[in-house]
């Protein structure tokens, strides 16, 4: 498996960043691009997807630390983006301001869990919830009448499981997206729920990673070109997403849980398969 991104963002010296970032191979380059647009795009019209994309796309190239790390701050500035083209926030932050509370301390826990054991099999953990909850909405047990009865009392469970999972496998979403399609969200409210989530969650990741992980300010400069990418191609998809229909939205939501299974599942073999 080739480390040279691993090489890269190893070397903490800002100014041989930049011509190591000019000395890759076109092929590197192109697939780096490739990985950010369509993660981009997906993060766009559905609200979410940019890490669940783009981490296994990367980790192709390098360890599971390296490819958080290339994609973080792309996935950050697709968040902004995405809040950007939501439309007003006051009615979901009134209902829901707490939801980054919880997030903020499963991120915290999730990241320095991470920092210590960085091979843990995280991407099989979420897989398999994932799986169980789409077996489940298949038995029309998705939408849960016990959890709109109880929306706070859920809240917790859902906004730390998202921290967390941000923190260890980088893909917060699949919880926030069982909680929210349990609640019958309409898919604006839905999209702009799951963004403050990110927001705090990545912020907290970032943070962590700095402070505690031994990521350098060269290491995130490395990757501020793929940002410009990310977020041109997720206005893209932001004119998609205004097109779709509340039930088009909540299948494609479901397909998009299904293919994040798919992808973690691929990763966690890729890794397994190579030696981790």
């Amino acid at each position: 498996m080739p480390l040279i991104l691993t090489a890269l963002y190893q070397n903490n010296d800002a100014n041989s960043l930049m011509t190591a970032l000019e000395s890759l191979p076109f092929a590197v380059i192109a697939w780096l691009v490739l990985a950010v647009l369509l993660s981009g795009f997906i993060q766009g019209a559905l609200g979410f997807g940019f890490p669940f994309i783009a981490t296994p796309m990367v980790a192709m190239l390098v360890d599971m630390r390296t490819a958080i790390i290339t994609v973080l701050l792309p996935t950050l500035a697709t968040v902004i983006m995405t809040l950007v083209t939501s439309g007003p926030l006051a009615a979901t932050f009134k209902r829901f301001w707490f939801m980054p509370v919880y997030a903020t301390f499963g991120a915290f826990a999730g990241t320095m869990i991470f920092v210590a054991a960085p091979d843990a099999p995280y991407q099989l953990l979420l897989a398999l919830i994932i799986i169980v909850y789409l077996n489940l909405d298949r038995l029309a047990r998705g939408e849960w009448p016990l959890v709109k009865r109880h929306e706070k009392a859920f809240a917790p469970l859902a906004g730390v499981a998202a921290g967390l999972f941000e923190g260890t496998a980088n893909v917060a979403a699949p919880p926030l997206i069982i909680y929210y399609l349990a609640l019958g969200l309409v898919p604006a409210m839905m999209v702009q729920a799951m963004q403050l989530c990110f927001l705090v969650g990545k912020t907290t990741q970032f943070a962590v990673l700095t402070l505690h992980g031994g990521v350098s300010s060269a290491q995130w400069l490395a990757t501020l070109p793929l940002c410009v990418v990310a977020v041109a191609a997720g206005f893209g998809g932001a004119r998609v997403r205004d097109r779709i229909d509340a039930t088009a939205f909540r299948r494609w939501v479901r397909r998009a849980l299904a293919l994040i299974a798919f992808a973690l599942l691929a990763q966690y073999v890729y890794h397994w398969w190579h030696g981790g």
